[in-house]
């Protein structure tokens, strides 16, 4: 058998788990690389790629099968892969429905993601998972081009913000928050130069108002929405406890509208590049993570 990067090495290198075959084999689905119909391998072929044995294989194909991934399961023959509905119609949280759609823009030899977004946090999170992946040498892009537009620092934010008063401590936290955070994405990506040679460009532009909304165009193809829900809650700043007007951040639920699927989802995608594009072209300032 030939190892590769997406094999197991054989000395000392411990096997791929269950979940893991199948998170790579999710990918494979999600990216468009085994389309509705297809017939997955056998068994004892995926055994071999995976350097695994064949029950660990079952395994990783139950999971598929209960998230609803594999149609004609049967022991007589490869299952296929069952026809999916569009993302935009299984709205999740969106720290657990971005990251598998960046897995699918990440599948793409040239990777373009625009973010409009009051922080990068949710974005770090499901960066996770393709970064890994590059590394284990299972998505290989050439070049990664990332654009987000984040709140300026010289603005009063709509949220969030004291329930009473007027404290700066509200506004110092989360300008600390999304220039660190900031500071990881970029280093995180831009580390992928050295690593493997991806050309990678960040870049950051400064918007004049709370976003309402968090939206995420990946490759030109695919538009993720997900609105900020405030919430009254109580958050430690550094002049002590304070009730806040806030987000629920992560939590939120995800909407994704994908181009290939419709008439109103390509409308929808198209309309949402060009007004992320006119934002980054006219109203929005340059901005400097202190």
């Amino acid at each position: 058998m030939v190892v590769t990067q997406e094999n197991v090495a054989v000395n000392g290198s411990r096997r791929r788990t269950a979940q893991e075959i199948a998170d790579v084999l999710r990918a494979r689905i999600q990216s468009g690389e085994l389309k509705a119909g297809d017939r997955l391998p056998t068994q004892a072929e995926l055994a071999e790629e995976f350097g695994v044995e064949r029950g660990t294989v079952r395994q990783a194909l139950r999971v598929l099968q209960q998230d609803g991934l594999l149609s004609n399961v049967s022991k007589g023959s490869p299952p296929r892969i069952a026809r999916q509905a569009p993302p935009g119609e299984d709205p999740r949280p969106t720290a657990v429905g971005l990251a598998p759609r960046l897995m699918a823009a990440f599948a793409a030899p040239r990777v373009r993601i625009d973010a409009v977004c009051l922080t990068t946090e949710t974005l770090i999170l499901a960066l996770g998972e393709p970064l890994r992946r590059i590394h284990a040498g299972e998505l290989s892009p050439q070049s990664i081009d990332v654009r987000l537009l984040l709140p300026s620092r010289h603005i009063d934010l709509a949220f969030p913000t004291p329930v009473s008063g007027d404290d700066e401590s509200v506004h110092r936290r989360w300008l600390a928050q999304r220039n660190s955070q900031g500071h990881v994405l970029r280093h995180n990506l831009r580390a992928l130069r050295g690593s493997h040679g991806i050309d990678v460009t960040v870049r950051f532009r400064a918007l004049p108002f709370t976003p309402p909304l968090k939206l995420f165009v990946l490759n030109e193809a695919e538009a993720l929405l997900s609105y900020y829900t405030i919430t009254r809650r109580e958050a430690a700043t550094d002049s002590g406890t304070l009730e806040l007007y806030d987000t629920v951040g992560p939590d939120a639920v995800l909407f994704s509208f994908l181009a290939r699927t419709g008439q109103r989802d390509a409308a929808f995608v198209s309309e949402s590049q060009k007004w992320f594009d006119a934002l980054w072209e006219t109203i929005t300032t340059d901005l400097t993570l202190g």
